[in-house]
């Protein structure tokens, strides 16, 4: 993006809009939950900052580490925060850096030159951080100093900013510690494995900059983690498809820009069968509902391929043109927006609203993705002859649609015969319970609440829906059935607001035929009915692994876990302990207490808020890459106390 000032970060740069109020009595509202989620976003927010700097052209290194006494600290080699005195009138007087760790909505991303592009300011602020840490300290070294401040029981100042020492020669940058409040917080222990995820992500977005992670925990791994790649989102692209055949080797990238915002865009195509591979940032945020990027994008992405299809007589002129879901079928891609005054709207605000976006990314595609196939034939002969094959199977799957709808209406039958039905039409309260084996749904059956809650068994494993076009899909009766239960659709007709239950379920048992199950109905989820994960909707039943008897009373154990909790809490406890092996061996009464009765029960929902991470993990357990499969299971192995199911 091009700038034409040099610009000033100093007190000047530092707007206050309010103050702390309500933060540690709604933090909720602040931090998305009090959850392992809410914790980790306070570990977000500070990076942020910092990826905020390097956006800037300040920062080459970040630092991450967790602390042995369960804080985190993040350092990195930026400008460092100010620390003159604030010129705003409502702070006057206070230090910068003060303002900007205890005054909510502070900082250099509000107005003035401290920030062009920022990525920041879509989060809360590190002020929410400290609001919610019983202890927050930061050091700045500028202009040869150290200087430090520190704040106690959320956000209370606590040490006043003084000089502490000098700066290592030569360095700028900030490093903020905070120690999470845990009468606040259901918990306070991080996940390393769900961070270094999010750190990787950072690394490809902002080609160049390093994030380095170390867990200094007893107990955990302390071999540093170091991200860095100098192909940038290219890079990414890459990493997308490590556990997939490229349709051809290169990478396609290209970028654009103007005075206020530029896009960039890396793709490749390989030979699997998903169309929904594009994966959006703006300012490094995830744009996980896409946006005018992604709009512009897609429409010049669609209009490219058929253009040169026409041209090079690949199709014939009286044929239909190629859709944009036939065109994207095994496409990974990856768009980052940068612009000066970014708009999210949507339910997660993960949808980017600029429509200068748009037509910025459509003419950036129109342009060069053109160019790039004039100067590649080979590879875009491959293209239109892998969407050409789409686009058979697309009609072959309508048909097969229309067929089965036909003989749905001449036999009378709206819903399969297996689905036992709830009583109630309101999708709000409807829950689908997705049973495995005939026995455990007969047990379902008789455990529900045939109000509210509806069973459909399924017979086996269906298929894998990850090595499958979708007219192979449709012919699997597992699947037709879980379609026309649902009934909202499949694929790129699929709708989320005409499903029948905002709840859908699954419900396996704890041993290895029960997890793949589980792997195999969570792949078609998402990939062919992904509003429904995206909406939260899809949930994991967590029937128990173990029974004992306390006194008169019968006690559930989740899993190993648990059992190891409750023997330290009930050392002398002398009563065995039965393995529940499963659904169908409990009886009805035991599986409606344990897992089904809403008062009572377990679930875990389904997210997926990291699409990118998520759709690379499905890609590699279910796809046909072995090695990667092995890879990334032997790679993992060591966080599988990071599972919950």
């Amino acid at each position: 993006m091009a700038s034409t000032t040099e610009s000033t970060y100093d007190a000047s740069s530092i707007t206050a809009l309010e103050g702390l109020e309500h933060v540690r009595k709604r933090p909720g509202m602040y931090i998305g939950s009090t959850g392992i989620g809410g914790l980790h976003h306070l570990v977000y927010e500070v990076v942020d900052n910092a990826v905020d700097e390097a956006m800037a052209g300040h920062c080459s290194k970040i630092v991450v580490t967790l602390l042995p006494d369960g804080g985190c600290e993040v350092c990195d080699d930026g400008r460092g925060i100010p620390v003159d005195p604030m010129t705003d009138p409502k702070l006057k007087g206070m230090p910068a850096v003060q303002a900007v760790l205890s005054q909510l909505n502070t900082g250099g991303k509000f107005g003035g030159d401290g920030y062009k592009v920022s990525g920041g300011l879509h989060g809360v602020g590190v002020s929410v951080v400290n609001a919610v840490s019983v202890r927050m300290e930061c050091d700045v070294d500028r202009e040869g100093e150290r200087h430090s401040l520190s704040f106690k029981n959320g956000g209370k100042l606590d040490q006043k900013l003084k000089v502490s020492g000098k700066a290592p020669r030569g360095r700028t940058g900030t490093t903020i510690r905070f120690w999470p409040d845990p009468t606040i917080f259901e918990v306070t222990e991080f996940r390393a494995q769900t961070l270094v995820e999010r750190f990787q992500m950072m690394a490809f977005l902002n080609k160049g900059l390093e994030i380095e992670f170390r867990d200094q925990r007893p107990g955990h791994d302390q071999t540093p983690v170091v991200f860095r790649y100098a192909g940038g989102i290219i890079d990414f692209v890459k990493h997308l498809n490590a556990s997939r055949e490229a349709l051809f080797r290169q990478v396609i990238h290209f970028e654009q820009s103007d005075e206020e915002q530029e896009i960039e865009v890396a793709l490749q195509w390989n030979t699997g069968y998903n169309a929904d591979g594009i994966h959006s940032f703006a300012n490094g945020i995830n744009t996980i509902e896409g946006g005018m990027h992604v709009e512009g994008f897609k429409k010049a992405l669609t209009n490219v391929v058929n253009r040169y299809a026409r041209a090079g007589k690949l199709i014939k002129d009286n044929d239909e043109n190629l859709t944009g879901d036939d065109i994207r079928e095994g496409l990974t891609c990856v768009i980052s927006g940068r612009l000066r005054d970014p708009q999210f709207e949507g339910q997660t605000k993960g949808k980017l609203g600029n429509v200068s976006m748009r037509s910025l990314a459509e003419k950036a595609t129109n342009e060069k993705l053109a160019e790039w196939f004039e100067e590649h034939p080979t590879e875009a002969r491959k293209v239109v002859a892998k969407a050409v094959q789409a686009s058979r199977a697309r009609m072959a799957a309508r048909k097969a649609r229309e067929a089965t709808r036909r003989k749905s209406a001449l036999e009378g039958a709206g819903m399969p015969d297996k689905l036992k039905d709830c009583q109630s039409s309101d999708p709000a309260e409807s829950e689908l319970f997705i049973v495995e084996g005939d026995s455990a749904g007969g047990s379902a059956i008789q455990a529900r609440d045939p109000r509210t809650q509806a069973i459909l068994p399924i017979r086996g494993k269906i298929l894998n829906v990850e090595k499958a076009r979708i007219d192979q899909m449709l012919k699997n009766t597992e699947i037709q059935t879980l379609i026309t239960a649902i009934g909202a659709g499949v694929g790129a007709e699929f709708d989320g607001e005409k499903a029948r239950y905002h709840k859908v379920i699954i419900m396996c048992d704890a041993d290895v035929d029960g997890s793949h199950i589980r792997i195999l109905l969570l792949t078609f989820f998402f990939r062919q009915m992904r509003d429904l994960v995206d909406a939260e909707r899809v949930y994991i039943a967590q029937p128990p692994l173990y029974s004992t008897v306390v006194g008169k009373e019968k006690v559930y154990l989740k899993d190993d876990s648990a059992l190891a909790t409750f023997l330290e809490e009930h050392p002398d406890h002398k009563r065995e302990f039965q393995r529940l092996k499963g659904l169908g061996e409990m009886d009805w009464e035991e599986l409606g207490e344990t897992t089904m009765d809403a008062d009572r029960r377990t679930l875990l929902r389904v997210t997926t808020e990291q699409a990118a991470i998520a759709d690379e993990v499905f890609s590699t357990l279910m796809g046909e890459n072995v090695e990667a499969r092995k890879h990334f299971i032997q790679t993992n192995a060591r966080d599988v106390r990071f599972l919950d199911i």
